[in-house]
C-alpha cells in the first residue's frame, strides 16, 4: 500500500483556484448590492414624494414638513421603516425641493445622480432637469 501526499505544487493550484471564485464571486455580488441600493433609492424616493405631498394635502406647511421630516413620515402610517426612508440606499439622506409654482416636490438622491454619472457613457442635458425644479 503506498501512501499518496499532497505537492507544493498541487496544493498552490487548489489556492490559485479558490482564489479565483471568490474574486469571480466578489465581483458579481458588488454589482448586485449596486443593483439594489438603486432599487431601494427609487422606491424610497417615490415613496417619500407621495408622503410629503399627502402630508401637504392634509394642510401641513411645507416648511414644517421638511424641517419635521422624519415625525410626518412616521405619522403618515404609510412606511414600514419611517427612519430609513428619509435615506437613501447609500445611507445618505435625501435632498427635498419643493416646487414654487405647484405643490409638489422633488426627492433627490446625489449618491444616485453621481452613480448615474459615473456609468452613463452620453453626458445628459442638466439644464432640462433643473427646469422642473
Amino acid at each position: 500500500m503506498v501512501k499518496r501526499t499532497l505537492t507544493l505544487l498541487e496544493i498552490m493550484i487548489v489556492i490559485f483556484l479558490i482564489t479565483i471564485i471568490t474574486g469571480a464571486i466578489g465581483y458579481n455580488m458588488k454589482g448586485a448590492l449596486e443593483k439594489g441600493k438603486i432599487f431601494r433609492t427609487e422606491r424610497a424616493s417615490e415613496q417619500l414624494r407621495e408622503i410629503i405631498l399627502l402630508r401637504l394635502a392634509e394642510g401641513h406647511e411645507m416648511s414644517d414638513i421638511l424641517k419635521h421630516l422624519s415625525k410626518h413620515v412616521e405619522l403618515s402610517g404609510l412606511a414600514k421603516d419611517p427612519k430609513s426612508i428619509v435615506n437613501d440606499g447609500w445611507g445618505v439622506a435625501f435632498e427635498i425641493k419643493p416646487n414654487r409654482t405647484r405643490d409638489d416636490v422633488k426627492v433627490i438622491s446625489r449618491k444616485l445622480e453621481a452613480h448615474k454619472a459615473k456609468n452613463d457613457p452620453k453626458p445628459r442635458d442638466r439644464s432640462a432637469e433643473e427646469d422642473d425644479i
